[in-house]
């Protein structure tokens, strides 16, 4: 089990872009970094798996839903420091856009709730900050992206 608080080394995971119909899946987030905050499913890579087959294992634990055919889209690194500058958490984020094969909707997991957000009501909401700045990135090509069969 790797330790996400005060790591030795940067830690690896993979957040999941599921869009529909100009709507981007949300998840509320039940576990630090970001408890409580908004962002978008997903989660550390394990030992031996790509990072293709963590983004589809992680979208099932969490949405359940099953997706495929992840496309890479940003890397986004989460670096929290302490009062004392110490670094408390260090993340580096693969997002990956997949698309939508099948399943149930239900939270599970690492996520406390899940909501389908229309793209310009997305910033309203309480983002993580990371997800926020990769938003203001991403804006114009994830209006173009579309999980639907």
């Amino acid at each position: 089990m790797v330790n996400r608080l005060y790591p030795k080394q940067p830690i690896v995971g993979v957040g999941a872009l599921i869009i529909c119909d100009g709507k981007l899946l949300l998840e509320k987030r039940k576990n630090e970094p970001g408890k409580g905050k908004w962002s978008i499913p997903g989660g550390l890579v394990e030992l031996g798996e790509s990072v293709q087959q963590t983004v589809i294992r992680e979208v099932k634990e969490e949405t359940g839903l099953d997706v495929e055919s992840p496309e890479h889209v940003d890397v986004v690194d989460n670096v929290d420091r302490d009062e004392r500058g110490g670094i408390k958490y260090h993340f580096v984020i693969i997002d990956y856009f997949v698309k939508l094969k099948g399943g149930k909707l239900e939270a599970a997991s690492d996520a406390e709730e899940l909501r389908w957000v229309a793209f310009n009501e997305v910033e309203k909401y309480d983002l993580t900050k990371t997800f926020r700045e990769f938003v203001e990135r991403n804006r114009d090509r994830l209006k173009s992206l579309n999980s639907c069969p």
